[in-house]
């Protein structure tokens, strides 16, 4: 099983500075949770072992955010130890899919987005862990609308 850090480095591996794709710690948070509910949806596995709480800006895993804070609300760099061999067809194939949807939205776009969604919602007023069974039915729901369109 892969990490919540391995996912994050996967996606900042795919944002390019030259066509202004710029990742930062609040839309890293983002991208790694929609990565996780589709993973949950699709295949009904947990991509990666962290919890996922419902802080103020939307989901956030707490220990990626605590590594990546320092960048503040800045662009992280590009992760140069970054190891594709990790990464098998069937997640590849769900990372870049979450990237290519995902990616375009701006940090708040995505904050916001994710606020309006079930699994945040619930966990707000709830606890603070996002369960990964709210996940897994609430991305049910995006993959059956959308197969329906």
């Amino acid at each position: 099983m892969l990490t919540c850090f391995d996912v994050a480095k996967y996606f900042l591996a795919q944002a390019s500075e030259d066509a202004g794709d710029l990742i930062s710690n609040l839309k890293l948070q983002k991208l790694v949770y929609y990565a996780q509910g589709f993973q949950l949806a699709l295949y009904g596995t947990p991509l990666f072992p962290e919890p996922i709480e419902a802080w103020t800006n939307g989901p956030v895993v707490p220990v990626l955010y605590e590594y990546y804070q320092k960048y503040g609300a800045g662009a992280i760099p590009y992760p140069y130890d970054v190891d594709f061999d990790l990464y098998d067809e069937k997640t590849r194939s769900l990372l870049d899919e979450v990237y290519r949807v995902f990616g375009q939205f701006s940090a708040w776009k995505l904050r916001n987005m994710t606020q309006a969604e079930y699994p945040w919602k619930l966990a707000a007023h709830t606890s603070s862990e996002i369960s990964q069974q709210s996940m897994k039915e609430y991305f049910k729901t995006q993959i059956e609308s959308e197969e329906a369109v």
